[in-house]
């Protein structure tokens, strides 16, 4: 298995190098086009670390409503994955930026979802890059569009970590969440 993970990541590194040197644009697994002034994370769609399973979990519902999202089975990625749903067309977030954003947060053990902004009925303001969020967001959505739906799966060390938020997010937890951009103020 790590013997295959590692061909995958190689193979992933010379396809982002060969993409670096032509083309500024790239397909992801879901045969999305991005551009590659993203990140490789955001370029690929995801770290390429995907779960053992070899899927990610699967969202539905309308942009600006709250999501459904199913779990697969298997264990879930080690690393960040970034997959926009739906592209914005506004403004690209920066580090920096003030933003206002809808969310969902849901752990990968169960599947419960254990916050959600849509729940209040008031979306989230805060600044991006300034530490006012976990480590898993500072980092998955900056290069997201004004408009756009992204999922996020977060492992425990870009989360909460060893000690979790008990008692809805247990300790080591990966987190997957849904966001909404709606503003970059």
């Amino acid at each position: 298995m790590k013997i295959k993970i590692a061909v995958y990541l190689t193979a992933l590194l010379v396809a982002l190098l060969v993409a670096g040197c032509g083309d500024d644009k790239t397909t992801d697994s879901g045969g999305e086009e991005t551009t590659t002034e993203q990140s490789s994370t955001e370029a690929t769609g995801s770290t390429g670390e995907e779960s053992s399973s070899g899927e990610l979990p699967t969202v539905s519902g309308k942009l600006g409503e709250e999501p459904k999202l199913s779990i697969p089975e298997g264990g879930p990625p080690s690393e960040l994955v970034i997959k926009d749903i739906e592209k914005g067309d506004g403004k690209k977030v920066a580090s920096g930026d003030d933003l206002t954003m809808q969310y969902a947060g849901y752990n990968w053990s169960d599947g419960v979802m254990f916050d959600a902004s849509w729940k209040s009925g008031n979306p989230f303001d805060f600044e991006i890059g300034a530490g006012q969020v976990i480590k898993g967001w500072d980092e998955g959505i900056v290069g997201m569009r004004e408009g756009g739906r992204r999922l996020l799966v977060i492992p425990p060390d870009m989360g909460y970590g060893e000690s979790g938020q008990p008692p809805t997010i247990p300790p080591n937890e990966t987190l997957v969440f849904v966001v909404d951009l709606e503003k970059v103020k």
